[in-house]
């Protein structure tokens, strides 16, 4: 089973990841066929829709990355990480926490809390 950092580093990745091609092949090392996504703002269940919400983000935030904050944590199948979004080599404008569950060392559940959204957000 891979470690927090890792796992966590990867799942960054994918929301960063720009070509759609690429994107959906690590969302397929990635997460369990069945895996959910959730959060306040969004949810999606399969690749296919994780890939969507995805593009969703992108589309909506332009040339914005997303960068952990902080170190991974884990435990068994349980892990946990915190994350920001802002422009490249600029502040994270909005902040969250993630918190999933993982099946075979892939993503099966992740359920994201907004910490930090600006109302223009």
């Amino acid at each position: 089973m891979n470690d927090a950092k890792t796992n966590a580093e990867r799942y960054i990745a994918i929301w960063n990841e720009t070509d759609a091609t690429h994107r959906r092949a690590l969302i397929a090392e990635s997460w369990t066929e069945a895996a959910t996504y959730v959060d306040p703002l969004m949810r999606g269940q399969g690749h296919e829709q994780i890939n969507s919400l995805v593009e969703a983000v992108q589309s909506r935030f332009p040339g914005f990355r997303f960068a952990l904050i902080g170190a991974a944590d884990g435990f068994g199948d349980h892990l946990r990480f915190s994350w920001g979004l802002g422009p490249e080599n600029g502040e994270a404008l909005i902040k969250g926490t993630d918190f999933a569950e993982l099946e075979d060392g892939k993503l099966k559940a992740v359920h994201g809390f907004i910490d930090q959204l600006p109302e223009a957000a």
